[in-house]
């Protein structure tokens, strides 16, 4: 079985960020990166399904050359080799071609990624990719086995689950309790830096957005205690200041 796992390079969620060329972009200086939380659960089942049934599991980046630690952090954890598309990754439309081109090539089973990455959470990229490998796209899947040539998951829907049986190849955007995340060794570690990461550049694609600006969420009011004795005082000021009885 071929696995491709797509992977994101984004900002650790206790990065302070700013914004340069007129608010249009990340600040990337002093910013530490990460894998995607939601991509590591997909890389970890991606490990234990490979190890259970054998086969090969591929990452995939977009994005330019600072991101290859992150790369070879998903090697070292298990992954067998990996594309490196030459790229800054402007919108989901553009990493989904660039996912999409790369699987035409290579026929994988199994395409699995996180359901959003955590820097625009837009959630796009499965769907994207399904829809142009013209193959079923599921999210956000919290269990996911392969029996034969099909495979069962369960994903979340309102007010619970479902469990679904689906036919491979298949993209599946992956989220916890999928699997746990891994930690890569010592050993892990030291033959990552011999597995093959290949560089590739980009297919052309059509823009279909633009950033216009950037803007940070207005800072915190001021918060005014009020003593349990004064409850009155309180429900007042819910009225008049914060407007919400």
């Amino acid at each position: 079985m071929k696995i491709l796992v797509c992977i994101s390079h984004v900002p650790d969620t206790t990065t302070k960020i700013s914004f340069t060329d007129n608010n249009t972009k990340l600040n990337k200086a002093g910013v530490q990166f990460i894998t995607g939380p939601y991509d590591d659960y997909a890389l970890s089942r991606a490990i234990e399904l490979k190890e259970a049934k054998g086969g090969t599991v591929t990452v995939l980046n977009v994005g330019l050359v600072e991101t290859e630690p992150t790369i070879r952090k998903a090697l070292a954890i298990g992954a067998d080799d990996a594309f490196r598309v030459n790229a800054e990754p402007t919108d989901a439309y553009f990493v989904a071609t660039q996912i999409a081109a790369i699987a035409k090539q290579n026929s994988y089973d199994l395409i699995l990624m996180g359901r959003e990455s955590i820097d625009f959470n837009s959630g796009q990229v499965h769907g994207l990719v399904g829809e142009m490998l013209g193959i079923p796209s599921l999210s956000p899947v919290m269990k996911l086995d392969i029996e034969g040539n099909k495979a069962v998951l369960a994903r979340e829907i309102e007010g619970g689950k479902e469990v679904l049986e689906v036919n491979l190849p298949l993209v599946a955007g992956c989220q916890e309790p999928i699997a746990e995340w891994k930690i890569p060794n010592m050993r892990g570690i030291m033959t990552a830096k011999t597995k093959p990461l290949k560089v590739i550049e980009p297919v052309g694609h059509e823009d279909l957005s633009v950033v216009s600006k950037y803007e940070l969420p207005a800072p915190k009011g001021a918060c005014k205690m009020i003593p349990a004795e004064e409850a009155e005082k309180l429900i007042t000021l819910l009225r008049t200041e914060a407007k919400v009885l």
